[in-house]
């Protein structure tokens, strides 16, 4: 891995061993031919493109709303933490799909944690975590997920390609995480229907808007289709009004909601909805 990972920073690169080691434990616990059952008898996905496609053609923004306890920066993010019940405030407030963290090492996050929010909501749902291997996106879809994270700076291409390919015969959308330039040209070799932008840079933790600007236009010259997302940074509604003067319409959020006390309020307040 040390050498398909060379300019990956260095808490990647940890959290990318963690899941090698993760993977062996889960294994020896479900095999991937049970995880395979389990995937066929699994029911439809619902459509996480289809639902930020809808909100766009609404003229409204489409919000992944992000269920997430803690990060490795920024220690526990929210104490009275109840994904159910936080689900069911996002789907209030306006959020067109959910994200849930269920990385459990770094993000303390949990495959229960999805499980419990996808059964409260009729939302679609992304399971955020770090794939790495073909048996996370079998777990994916066992536990209810209707699309996958590929974070481009973990992958070399080839397993980029596998993964994406297996993620979209599995039956789910897939979220392709970009930061930089180098990031988003092996991204479109595999032409992508989801970019996200994320705006903060993993080797310095800084966050710059103009890069979802940046690539913004580098992606609508090579796959005018393709629809982004930018992810991290936004919590005013001055940054909501510049992505959406230069027709940045979806949005990744999670941090400024979950610091609220009732996070679907400020979802709402934040974008200027009127809550369902």
């Amino acid at each position: 891995m040390e050498s398909e990972m060379g300019s990956t920073p260095d808490i990647l690169k940890r959290i990318v061993a963690t899941k090698w080691e993760e993977l062996r434990d889960r294994e020896s616990e479900t095999s991937r031919s049970d995880l395979q059952s389990i995937c066929r008898d699994a029911a439809p996905t619902r459509g996480f493109m289809a639902s930020l496609d809808a909100a766009g053609k609404a003229a409204c923004p489409g919000i992944i709303a992000e269920i997430k306890k803690a990060s490795p920066s920024k220690g526990v993010i929210r104490e009275n933490f109840d994904p159910l019940q936080i689900a069911r405030s996002y789907e209030r407030g306006g959020a067109s799909c959910l994200s849930v963290l269920t990385d459990e090492s770094y993000f303390q996050g949990s495959d229960q944690y999805l499980m419990r929010a996808k059964e409260a909501v009729s939302l679609p749902v992304l399971r955020k975590d770090f794939v790495v291997d073909e048996y996370q996106l079998l777990e994916a879809r066992a536990i209810g997920a209707d699309c996958v994270l590929l974070i481009v700076a973990l992958l070399p291409l080839d397993r980029l390609h596998a993964l994406y390919g297996k993620a979209v015969e599995l039956g789910m959308d897939v979220l392709v995480e970009v930061h930089d330039e180098a990031e988003l040209e092996l991204a479109l070799q595999v032409s992508p229907e989801i970019v996200g932008v994320n705006n903060r840079d993993l080797r310095t933790f800084e966050v710059d808007l103009e890069t979802t600007w940046r690539l913004q236009a580098l992606i609508e010259h090579e796959e005018p289709s393709c629809h982004i997302v930018t992810e991290s940074g936004i919590h005013t509604q001055e940054d909501i009004a510049a992505m959406r003067s230069r027709g940045i319409n979806s949005f990744l959020v999670g941090e400024a909601f979950m610091r609220a006390d009732d996070p679907g309020a400020k979802l709402a307040e934040l974008f200027r909805l009127e809550p369902r």
